[in-house]
């Protein structure tokens, strides 16, 4: 990208932050109702805080940060960086205001637009653009933050009562065949990926069939009438406790009122659709699921190879793959190495994308991954046998 293309990016980029932002009342920024939920306000300093200490502080002669305290504020995990707010004190910052946060935007902002007058290096064209999918990723988890905010407030207020939730219409189809043999898999190709989908290698699977839908709100409710949540056949064993140590009887923001469901949606409380995906729930209810119809969950590598066949996009997707490097996996030297692959014990992978996800960032070979137990996050299931 030219230099005046790098500056409408970012400016593309950063806009659409605010706007997701824009539907928030000022004690909206500030609430952390658990540890995995940030304020929308931090990830409104944190995103700003990536460019000033990635490239402002070390490329552009004679920045002057905006406040030397914003380091310890807004750094989330990077070592390298030095200390941090620990992360279940992020909702106990009132101060920076939310005011003080967007004037920090803004000076961020204006330096950017002077650093990019001139032709940045190979190197800094490289940090950037990490800079907009990583501030991208937090777009996502706005959304997915904003939600639990307002879908734990007991009035469940309406995020945007103009919010539409784009549709995925079932294709109908059966199972998808996909014959045994070696494939490959990973990133292949010119533009940005992240560091955990390279390196592109062979892998062999097994025949297999594949759902080229997603599983839907009415089809989960038949795995809650029969008692599925009851059943610990269907369960592995720490799904099983799971389930009983925190009394889990459906998904994430479904309430049984008067003997009917809703669920909280961005516009507020409404009655469960029962066409839609189900989505909202944790890796050990998918698994589960999947047990109850007698099939599974695809592995991220055959969700990879049978992607140009499914109907995918709406919500991410569990699969039975542990989040693990790929063959020849190596990180960046200094923070930018803690990115991705300090994170590659303990998790799943998902795959596919949301409707949360911004245009243009998902991927076929995008793993996104996630604690099992975690269900804030737009997710979904998708069977295979």
């Amino acid at each position: 990208m030219a230099s005046s293309e790098l500056i409408a990016r970012y400016h593309q980029i950063r806009k659409h932050t605010e706007d997701i932002c824009s539907h928030l009342q000022t004690e909206d920024y500030v609430v952390q109702p658990v540890a995995d939920v940030s304020p929308p306000k931090w990830h409104l300093g944190h995103t700003t805080w990536f460019f000033e200490t990635f490239i402002l502080k070390p490329y552009f002669m004679g920045y002057q940060e905006f406040n030397p305290n914003y380091n310890f504020v807004f750094n989330s995990y990077y070592e390298t960086v030095g200390t941090r707010v620990i992360r279940t004190d992020r909702g106990n910052l009132s101060r920076p205001s939310v005011i003080d946060i967007y004037s920090y935007r803004g000076y961020v902002d204006k330096a950017m637009d002077d650093f990019l007058c001139a032709e940045p290096s190979i190197e800094v064209k490289e940090l950037l653009i990490l800079g907009f999918n990583h501030e991208q990723q937090h777009q996502e988890l706005l959304y997915y933050d904003i939600k639990y905010i307002l879908g734990n407030n007991p009035l469940f207020p309406a995020y945007n009562k103009a919010y539409h939730m784009p549709k995925l219409e079932k294709t109908g189809r059966d199972f998808i065949r996909i014959s045994e043999g070696v494939y490959e898999v990973g990133y292949q190709g010119d533009d940005f990926c992240f560091d955990n989908e390279l390196n592109r290698h062979k892998v062999y699977l097994n025949d297999f069939e594949i759902s080229p839908d997603l599983v839907t709100n009415g089809e989960y409710l038949e795995f809650i009438n029969a008692n599925g949540y009851h059943d610990f056949r269907y369960w592995h064993m720490e799904g099983w406790g799971w389930v009983n140590d925190n009394k889990v009887e459906c998904p994430m923001y479904w309430h049984n009122i008067d003997g009917e469901w809703h669920t909280y949606t961005f516009r507020g409380l409404e009655k469960l659709n029962l066409d839609e995906p189900v989505g909202h729930i944790s890796y050990y209810e998918a698994y589960a699921y999947a047990s109850w119809r007698g099939m599974r969950l695809p592995t991220e590598f055959e969700w990879e190879v049978a992607a140009p066949q499914l109907n995918w996009g709406h919500a991410w997707e569990w699969t039975e793959s542990a989040y693990l490097p790929y063959p020849g996996f190596s990180k960046a030297p200094g923070a930018i190495g803690e990115y991705n692959g300090k994170f590659m014990v303990n998790q799943k992978v998902l795959r596919g994308a949301s409707v949360a996800t911004p245009p243009g960032h998902g991927r076929v070979t995008y793993r996104n991954f996630f604690h099992p137990n975690l269900r804030w996050l737009f997710n979904g299931i998708r069977l295979a046998k």
